[in-house]
């Protein structure tokens, strides 16, 4: 049998974004393929939450291209990249504090979010089941008519990925999802992650702690001062005494 081919889905070129004098993205070219973990790692400025602010449009690059599914995206709204199939996370979650859990996921599920509703009660019965689905897999049944912001910190975590699983997105950007949970949580996380993309989810995640990196990732991109250093496969990269040397803030030669 062959192996998959993992086509591109999002091809970064030549990317760049200047505030100023400085450039903080400078002439990426990165391919995110289909069906795998890419993790972006490197020290803090590195440049990588730039990178998703440049993707999901929410910042526009100086120079370069970014091409999802064939079409350019440069220059577009951040709510129409979304509507492509181009979700994310943030670090400090972005949840509405004062909604329920259940609310919480149901404002990502378009058209369901509509106050006139599509499709009649059959509609409606579908939209239930698909958020009752989603908070059992991410073990947040119980916490169904709770507000976010009563949540523990695990809790608020998975609310943040159950909204964009509800966003039926092809792409996930993660800004270190995984950060802070305890190890049964982890656990939980990486089970929910592994068994999305073996639906056909693409994921790209910025992650600081080698042993998650090592966990969960295909492929790694790793990128110091807005440059792409290296990417690959993590084993080789990982294992670079140079990269471990800029990672760890240590003097390179």
């Amino acid at each position: 049998m062959n192996a998959p081919t993992h086509d591109v889905l999002l091809r970064i070129s030549s990317l760049q974004k200047n505030f100023g004098g400085l450039k903080v993205t400078n002439n990426v070219s990165l391919d995110l393929r289909a069906g795998i973990v890419t993790t972006l790692v490197g020290p803090n400025g590195a440049g990588k939450t730039t990178l998703f602010n440049l993707i999901t449009g929410h910042l526009t690059p100086t120079a370069g291209d970014i091409v999802w599914k064939g079409e350019s995206i440069v220059g577009q709204a951040h709510w129409k990249i979304a509507r492509k199939g181009i979700s994310r996370t943030f670090q400090d979650l972005r949840l509405f504090d004062q909604m329920t859990v259940e609310e919480n996921v149901r404002t990502v599920m378009e058209p369901a979010s509509w106050i006139w509703q599509p499709g009649g009660q059959v509609g409606k019965k579908a939209r239930e089941e698909r958020v009752r689905h989603i908070l059992e897999r991410t073990r947040l049944s119980g916490k169904a008519k709770v507000r976010a912001i009563d949540l523990a910190y695990a809790e608020r975590k998975f609310l943040s990925m159950a909204r964009i699983m509800a966003a039926d997105a092809k792409l996930w950007l993660l800004d270190e999802p995984a950060s802070g949970l305890d190890r049964g949580s982890y656990e939980l996380f990486l089970e929910l992650l592994r068994s999305e993309v073996s639906h056909g989810v693409t994921v790209c995640i910025i992650e600081h702690n080698l042993d998650i990196v090592i966990g969960i990732s295909d492929r790694i991109a790793f990128l110091d001062q807005g440059t792409l250093l290296s990417e690959g496969d993590p084993e080789v990269i990982l294992k670079d005494p140079h990269l471990a040397a800029i990672y760890f803030g240590e003097q390179v030669a």
